[in-house]
């Protein structure tokens, strides 16, 4: 029972942050890549193709935990994604920048780089790892 309501709790919470941070980078995609740029990690000509794969990334991710359809997956690929997060947020602050947006959330909820930026992810990290593990394997999926 215990796991049951990890699980759940986890879905819930991964699948809603997910689709809230969609939904704003899609409000204004040009405003997120630009804040893209502002981590001087990728070129300028990769930034939109960038911009879009993450935001329909996270569309998918969204709607694929909250359907509880192949779980083990979906947290796998998410656990993927806020770590990849959680690395670039890393480097940015040891490379001693100031971003007054880190993106999380496009730019409507605009969130400062601080140095506990990248735990918010690993927290992210650490449920997406809880309901991969609260999970069986499925038979097929």
């Amino acid at each position: 029972m215990g796991w049951r309501v990890i699980a759940w709790f986890c879905r819930l919470v991964l699948g809603l942050v997910c689709l809230a941070s969609a939904l704003g980078k899609s409000l204004d995609l040009p405003g997120f890549v630009e804040v893209l740029r502002t981590y001087r990690l990728f070129s300028d000509w990769s930034l939109w193709p960038i911009a879009f794969g993450i935001t329909g990334l996270e569309w998918v991710l969204g709607i694929w935990l909250l359907s509880g359809r192949c779980l083990r997956q979906g947290a796998l690929v998410a656990l993927s994604l806020y770590m990849l997060y959680a690395a670039g947020l890393v480097i940015t602050l040891l490379r001693g920048f100031d971003l007054p947006n880190c993106g999380c959330y496009g730019i409507f909820f605009p969130q400062p780089l601080r140095w506990y930026s990248p735990l918010e992810d690993l927290v992210l990290s650490g449920m997406c790892y809880a309901l991969w593990r609260s999970e069986k394997p499925p038979r097929t999926c």
